[in-house]
This record gives structure tokens, sequence and C-alpha cells, in this order.
């Protein structure tokens, strides 16, 4: 008998976890190792938010469950936010929180996705969300977004890539791994293609506060009324707030598809863990000062080590704007090392020269790899020297 289901068996390793806990396990080991694996800011949660979930369990408010779907006083934080920075208002009906942004993608799909229906996929992207859609028995479908293009793809990309079972297509600007960001007439020709073929928008915002040297980050729900109809918004505290470990992610969008997460929500994992929903509504509706303070180092690390980065051996980078990624194509650097797998190459500098990157097989991009600059500059240029020393043995 197999004891385990088709679903597991067939499921892939998040391949960015899998590196940062072989990073761990080799520190732990003795090893100098550098790990620029996880997106996860290297700041600690403002303290006005850690005092909000400090007064929240000493007053007892974190002590009991909430309804499923989140706190209402979390809604109309997330309501704030979103007049805020996205310009519109939402109802309460509209909203949906749970444990992090990831089991918000989750909850989506399941809510949505039938047997066969198709999901457009632009590579590179982010390691969970395929997985995610073939879990709920649906087929992802990938559309390639060239260096050349700035790894974004066109609506006429999507027109091509569309079927009579096509039911969603996924955004994430700024993107991970790559860091490139849609302009708005970029994202206004995709979002008038899925109207005009009544196909969903995903739009995974989760990185939308952090962008740099100018660059402007568009919501694509914000760009007409029909495309907001259409777009269901995913985003959280993770990363704009340093608030990795508190699992807070929300969505907003069509009630019926809240709705329906917010019942995924109660038969899985019932209501976010209530301190975590004090702490974020502090982080929607306090002082923001914090989150440019981190913007700004982010865009100092990125100018910083960008240009050191482009000067390794056979790594050629585009240059991001925004979230905390570089995702070089390494096809030269492995050309000149004898390799030809990326995972092998990204397994050899983290056993020969102790710097632990992420393989770019898992983001649908076997001729990349990521690195997160979401450490400190000491380290970063360290990693990148160590970088050099491997190309040139």
């Amino acid at each position: 008998m197999t004891v385990l289901s088709n679903r597991v068996l067939e499921m892939e390793e998040s391949v960015t976890l899998a590196a940062g806990a072989r990073a761990k396990a080799l520190k732990a080991e003795g090893r100098d190792i550098l790990s620029l694996t996880l997106g996860e800011p290297d700041f600690v949660t403002p303290k006005n938010i850690q005092d909000k979930a400090i007064e929240a369990i000493t007053n007892g408010s974190a002590s009991f469950y909430t309804v499923a779907s989140g706190l209402p006083e979390l809604k109309a934080a997330i309501n704030t936010y979103m007049e805020n920075f996205y310009g519109y208002s939402v109802a309460p009906n509209q909203v949906v929180a749970a444990t992090g942004a990831k089991f918000i993608l989750y909850a989506f799909f399941a809510s949505v996705i039938n047997p066969g229906d198709e999901v457009i996929i632009p590579t590179p992207y982010w390691v969970s969300y395929a997985d995610q859609i073939k879990m709920n028995e649906g087929v992802p479908v990938f559309v390639k977004a060239t260096e050349e293009n700035h790894f974004k793809v066109t609506a006429q990309q999507l027109e091509e890539a569309r079927t009579d079972k096509t039911k969603v297509v996924l955004l994430n600007s700024p993107s991970n791994p790559t860091g490139m960001i849609y302009e708005a007439e970029e994202l206004e020709a995709i979002g008038n293609w899925a109207v005009e073929h009544d196909i969903l928008i995903l739009a995974d915002d989760i990185y939308g506060r952090l962008v740099y040297n100018g660059a402007k980050f568009t919501p694509i729900s914000s760009l007409s009324e029909s495309i907001r109809k259409q777009t269901i918004v995913v985003n959280g505290v993770a990363k704009a707030y340093a608030m990795t470990g508190w699992r807070v992610g929300f969505a907003v969008g069509n009630p019926e598809i809240i709705g329906a997460m917010s019942k995924i929500i109660g038969q899985t994992t019932s209501n976010l863990t209530t301190v975590a929903q004090y702490a974020a509504i502090e982080a929607f509706t306090g002082p923001q000062d914090t989150v440019e303070t981190m913007r700004q180092a982010f865009e100092e690390r990125l100018n910083t080590i960008y240009p050191l980065l482009n000067e390794v051996p056979g790594f050629e980078v585009v240059k991001p704007q925004g979230a905390f990624y570089l995702f070089p194509n390494v096809t030269k650097a492995m050309e000149m090392k004898g390799y030809t797998d990326v995972t092998a190459f990204t397994t050899a500098i983290l056993e020969e020269v102790g710097v632990a990157l992420v393989t770019g097989a898992g983001f649908g991009a076997p001729e990349n790899v990521r690195l997160s600059y979401a450490t400190d500059l000491d380290t970063l240029k360290e990693a990148v020297r160590r970088l050099h020393v491997f190309m040139e043995k």
C-alpha cells in the first residue's frame, strides 16, 4: 500500500526553504556560511508594533478566538491601508486575513479552481505558485518573461497562452525573484485583456512598498473599476514591516471569492493568531516612517552590491526596481566552470566558498540564481568577494 497521497508525491519542495535549511545545517556544523537565501528583512519588527502586541497580551485581548476571516478592527485597518496606498476603499465583506500571504494564496486557489482549470503564470515565478495550483487540481501554464523585456510579459503573450480553460492570470509586481515592476500602461493592457475574456487577476503585491531609485509601484486594481472587479489583491505585513515571523496576510476583492476563502480558512487554520492581528492593526494604521527607513537601507544595498555582482566573471544581472533580490543569469559562469545544471552550480558555490544562493530552477529559470540583499552590506560584500574566488579558481 502506498501511504502518501499522489498530491504530496507530485509536490516539489520549496527551493528557497531547502536552501535556507541547508545553509543553517552547515552553520550548525561550524562552517562559515553566508546565507543569501531567504526573503526576510534583517530588521526587527518596529517597536510600536511590538508594544501593541504586548498590550494585547497583557490586557487579555489576545487570549481568545476571533472570527475566522479576521477581527473587524483588522479589516478596518486593512481598509485604511488600501485607502492610503491603493487609493480606494473596501467593505468588510471584501477583506479576509489569514496565516501569511502564502496561505492566502492557497485559499484563493482552493476557492476558485476546479480540476483542469488553467492559471497563467509568467516566469520566472515565486516557487510556491505552481505547486499550490497543482494541489488544487489546476494546471499552471507558464509564459516566459524574457530578460530582454525586463522579465515582464505582454498582453499579446497572455493571449497566445489563453484557452477556454484559462481562469486566472497571476501577476507579481514587484517580482520575486526578479525585482522588476510593471508600468501602468503595461498593467492596463493586461487588465483590459483579462476583463475582455472574463479571466480573474491574482495580484501578488507583497513587495509593493519596497521600490527603489525613483521607480513607482502601480497596483493593477487601482487602474479602473472594471479591472478592480476582476482582481483579487494579495498582500501582508511580512516584507514592508519586517514581520515575517508574525504570519499575517490578507486579500481584498470580490465578496463572493473572499467569502469562499473565509470558508476555507474556517475549515483549516481557523483565525489568524489573535496577537498577530493586533500587531497588524498597528502596522497598517500606525507611523510608517520605519518602512521608509528600511526601504532606504535596501536601496543603498542594491546600489552598492549590484555593480559589484556584475563584475563577477560570468554573472550578468538586470538591475531590479523593487523587492530585495538579485537574479543574475549565470549561463556563462556555468560554462566557465564546467557546469550544465544550475542546482549543481549553486551547491558547488555553497560547499566550496560558503555562499548560499537559491537555484533558479525552482523559479522556472534554469539559467539564473537568486540572492537576497536583505542582509547587511558587510555580508553582501564578503559574499561577492567569495563568488569572485569561486569563479577565479
